[in-house]
């Protein structure tokens, strides 16, 4: 019965058969009706899609079946006409007739014979050749045309068969097909939702088995699935209820087959899910269009199932003769499947591309085929600004892109003489797709102008420079194995030698073979690739100078082949780069010349960072060993002092006796070094020794004075650091080394300026040599050149300056702090005055004179002073609530402030007065308020509160902050005086204005 209406469906197709050699992919196209024909695959395999990934349960197989059932009902929908039937003659039989796949066309397209024609034009537009065995023969071979006339092979039955599905499954599509047009005559195949109609359409009956009818049923659900919830067309809300019912719908059915039937509750159920997601417009209304499988990337991924069909089934290489034909119908999915043009350009290039690398990469023409589809590819990226399409376009060219680099980045492992041809085809492609993606997707690029960006040539510059670096390593290894062959061989060669030669026939290689091919893309090709052979052996050679400290008959022997190597090099360069605007100074300015001076200069450089590098680990070594011991030489320096100079010194003398004729040029590199070291030795002198900072305590919140009460410390915070230097420096002393005690401070003091001292000597020692050196130039004194130490006057000078003030305020603030802290002015200030403190001040005051160097002297003394001055006023402003000063101390405090400024004054033969007087200002401009009455004090307190705070003060008056800085004309000083004065009313102002607590 089925060969009846196979029979009639001839009429159809008639119009003519095809002549010549048949294809044998055809000889299975009507052998078995129930699986797809047998197709030769390669163990090579394809690269992941760039078009975005589907759920792991929706197989190729998935994805090629629902990609046949688009393309069949788009085909048979397109000419707009009422789906036919055409009945069976035959009797005998109670069933229904069962139409054949060609009567249930009634697409021109479709049912159309495949003749012999001219050649392909889409071959011919994408430079593929035309087999000469174009067309079919009828097919003979079929079982079910034994005995009956020969029909010829229709462009469906083509499609059919390279898609790899059976007539069995084919005539089921078309017969649901049928049932479907039948019940809703006129509608458009995009106003219908196909898995959701062929599910309704069938039941288990319509299959061989059960099994098969569940694994049909569920395959069309994933596809559903990942449609309409996954991968929308418009993007999904969570809370959308049609979308949660079909997930549940879906999820339950593929643990257990939901009944089909048209009448079936469920499947209403599942329609009224389907078609509410599916009908879905951007503004919110139901569109007449349904979208299931327009949503990306699924609608990519099913589109590029159908591209892949125009490649032959049996010969994977090979695009059909009939591709112009099929992609003709394969077009006309589009509406389905929202593919445009230039979708269409961008996903075909990348079959043409991947079908390449799948079948082996063995024909080179599918590669110039897939660089001609992205020329188009390249006029739609111009004209479109889609962010989906430029995305999916970005991600493409990337895979491209990325397998072609991987082979371009190392050329000369990929090809040689016999496969240099598909590395123009691999460079055109990876080109191209670069281009697309720096040209029309960089945002960078579209801000610069683009006569500032040659893509093609930068991508190729970066292949020659990858690719050369690569084998010049694999030359450099061969070398090394060829030094150590013959090792006990007499006058072998170095391997440096060896390297020079092997590098050298590598260019004359890439400038016969691999520069003319990307000489397309760069015309500076063999001068960037000598460029860089150059720079790399370049690099080697350095290293190999840096090895020796003399030139040795194999440092010659190296010189030498580096010299006629750099010579080859040059000459193709210049030869290359002849024609170009600048005459290839640009490439020779890339290749810096092997000169044996600038050899011996390395050489000396060497050197030079070696006598660097052991004097920074002897100051290492002998600062960790030092005691600053002050009887240690008459001048009272570290003996680790004289030897750093002494070594210098030695190291200078060294350096001017070396055979070299550059001592000029290369002093300044070795003077660097050593005022380096110095610095060092400088910065570890003065480590660890503290600061000004380290002894100041910190400013204590305020408080009321209270008289009669315990003294509470204000220092607490300090005290831990303070106590904790304190142990340290007891267990030094305990083992002889208190190298933080304050003779031993003053002897790092000596050393900075011992240092300081000697370097002015060293320097002139400097022109002394310098006059004496053959090479030397007018201009080597006239500016100065290398003759200075740059880093440690200035260190030497911040040191002491450090070091000064560290011993004066640990002095202070630490050494006399039980007489400072705790015991001036403590309780009553007539009975608790400034002698003791002064006592013990002039007694270190008197060590420091004996230890530090008459060159610091004044210097630290006025130091000290000044601690003295701070440490004073911070008893009288910050002291702490056991401390009251009524208006008839102040004559007390004057004269104490005056007997501890006559301490440095020390009869004239101390500080000078201009200096003491400088630095008493502070407390000379304090001092005046602790005689002012305190109506007085309030009343200048709440003027220059209010001009510093504004209006915003007159209700309220702020707390000042406390700056530390302490001035009669600032409001936190005068409030700190009212804290400490013993009188009522001092006391009601602070009680009713800011209820100060009279205990910290």
């Amino acid at each position: 019965m089925a060969s009846l209406f196979r029979d009639r469906s001839l009429g159809l197709s008639k119009r003519g058969t095809m002549t010549g050699t048949t294809s044998s992919r055809f000889s299975a196209l009507s052998v078995s009706t129930t699986a797809p024909a047998t197709v030769t695959v390669t163990a090579t395999a394809s690269l992941p899609s760039p078009f975005g990934d589907l759920p792991p349960t929706l197989s190729a197989t998935d994805l090629r079946d629902t990609a046949y059932e688009i393309f069949v009902a788009a085909c048979r929908t397109s000419s707009g006409k009422p789906l036919t039937y055409i009945p069976s003659n035959s009797s005998g039989s109670d069933r229904s007739p069962s139409p054949s796949p060609s009567s249930l066309s009634n697409s021109p397209s479709m049912q159309r014979s495949i003749t012999s024609t001219a050649a392909s034009k889409v071959k011919k537009a994408l430079g593929l050749r035309s087999s000469s065995n174009s067309g079919l023969k009828r097919n003979e071979s079929s079982p079910s045309s034994v005995g009956k006339a020969k029909r010829p092979v229709t462009v469906g039955e083509l499609m059919r068969f390279q898609m790899r599905v059976s007539e069995t499954t084919d005539s089921r599509i078309r017969r649901a097909l049928l049932r479907i047009a039948a019940g809703q005559v006129g509608k458009r195949i995009e106003s219908m939702v196909l898995p959701l109609e062929l599910l309704q359409q069938f039941k288990s009956s319509d299959f061989t088995d059960q099994e098969e009818y569940e694994s049909w049923q569920k395959r069309n659900l994933k596809i559903l699935e990942v449609g309409l919830l996954l991968h929308p067309h418009l993007p999904l809300d969570k809370s959308n209820i049609a979308s949660q019912r079909l997930r549940q719908i879906i999820h339950g059915a593929l643990d257990r087959p939901i009944e089909t039937g048209r009448n079936n509750e469920s499947m209403q159920i599942l329609r009224s899910a389907v078609m509410s997601l599916a009908c879905r417009s951007s503004d919110g209304s139901l569109s007449d269009s349904c979208h299931w499988a327009d949503g990306f990337p699924l609608n990519l991924r099913l589109y590029e199932m159908l591209l892949e069909a125009c490649f032959d089934a049996n010969d994977e290489t090979s695009i059909i003769e009939e591709v112009d034909e099929l992609m003709e119908l394969i077009k006309k999915t589009w509406g389905i499947l929202g593919i445009n043009q230039m979708l269409h350009n961008l996903c075909f290039a990348w079959v043409l591309f991947n079908r390449f690398i799948a079948s082996g990469q063995v024909e080179n023409d599918l590669l110039y085929a897939a660089d001609s589809q992205l020329a188009e590819v390249a006029k739609d990226s111009k004209t479109t600004k889609d962010p989906t399409y430029s995305k999916i376009l970005s991600s493409t060219l990337s895979s491209i892109l990325g397998w072609a680099e991987k082979r371009l980045l190392a050329y000369h492992d990929t090809f040689d003489s016999g496969t240099i041809d598909s590395m123009q085809s691999i460079v055109s492609l990876g080109v191209s797709a670069a281009k697309i993606l720096v040209e029309d997707i960089s945002n960078e690029y579209r801000r610069k102008r683009k006569g500032e960006v040659d893509v093609a040539r930068n991508r190729i510059d970066t292949y020659i420079r990858s690719s050369l670096r690569t084998a010049f390593a694999q030359i450099m290894e061969k070398a090394d194995s060829s030094r150590r062959a013959s090792r006990n061989q007499p006058n072998a060669l170095p391997v440096l030698a060896i390297l020079a030669k092997g590098v050298g026939e590598l260019a004359a290689n890439e400038k016969e073979l691999f520069s003319p091919i990307l000489k397309r893309w760069h015309p500076f090709a063999a001068g960037v690739a000598v460029a860089t052979l150059h720079a790399c052996y370049g690099n080697e050679l350095k290293q190999f100078i840096s090895g020796i400290t003399e030139l040795t008959p194999d440092a010659v022997q190296v010189l030498r082949a580096a010299d006629k190597l750099e010579k080859d090099l040059v000459q193709i360069a210049v030869e290359d780069s002849v024609d170009s605007e600048d005459g290839g100074k640009a490439i020779i300015r890339e290749m810096p010349p092997y000169e044996a001076e600038a050899a011996i200069a390395n050489l000396v450089r060497v050197w030079i960072k070696t006598q660097v590098d052991r004097l920074k680990e002897w100051v290492d070594r002998n600062l960790q060993q030092e005691v600053w011991n002050p009887r240690a030489n008459q001048e009272g320096f570290a003996p680790s002092a004289v030897e750093v100079l002494r070594i210098i010194d030695e190291t200078l003398d060294a350096f001017f006796q070396l055979p070299i004729p550059m001592h000029p040029a290369l002093l300044p590199d070795l003077m660097a070094g050593l005022d380096r070291c110095l610095q060092y030795y400088i910065t570890k002198a003065k480590s660890s020794c503290g600061s000004r900072n380290t002894f100041v305590p910190t400013m204590p919140a305020l408080t009321r004075c209270t008289t009669g009460a315990k003294f509470q410390s204000v220092w607490k915070k300090k005290e831990k650091s303070l106590n904790s230097q304190r142990r340290n420096s007891q267990v030094a002393t305990m083992n002889g080394n208190n190298s933080l005690g304050i003779p031993q401070l003053c002897v790092r003091i000596n050393t900075l300026q011992r240092i300081r001292t000697e370097m002015d000597v060293l320097e002139k020692r400097l022109i002394t040599h310098l006059r004496n050196s053959e090479s030397a130039h007018a201009e080597d004194f006239s500016n100065g050149l290398g003759k200075k130490f740059e880093l440690s006057p200035t260190a030497c000078l911040e040191g002491i300056q450090q070091l000064c003030e560290a011993v004066s305020y640990k002095i202070v603030f630490h050494d006399l702090r039980n007489v400072l802290w705790d015991g001036l002015y403590v309780g009553e200030p007539s009975s608790s005055r400034i002698e003791p403190f002064l006592q013990e001040l002039e007694q270190n005051l008197t060590i420091i004179s004996d230890t530090v160097h008459e060159r610091v002297r004044a210097r630290i003394i006025a130091d000290i002073m000044k601690a003295s001055f701070d440490g004073f006023l911070l008893v009288l402003l910050a002291g702490g609530p056991s401390r009251a000063f009524s208006r008839q101390d102040c004559q007390i405090i004057e004269d104490d402030f005056k007997s501890l400024k006559d301490l440095f004054w020390a009869n004239g033969d101390g500080l000078p007065a201009d200096v003491i007087n400088k630095f008493a200002s502070t407390a000379r401009d304090v001092l005046p308020l602790f005689r002012t009455d305190t109506e007085s004090l309030v009343d200048r307190f709440r003027r220059l509160t209010l001009e510093t705070y504004g209006s915003s003060a007159k209700s309220r008056l702020p707390l000042p902050p406390t700056s530390g800085q302490w001035n009669p004309t600032e409001p936190n000083t005068l409030l700190r005086v009212l804290c400490y004065r013993n009188d009522e009313a001092a006391s009601k102002f602070l009680k009713k204005t800011y209820n100060l607590p009279k205990k910290l």
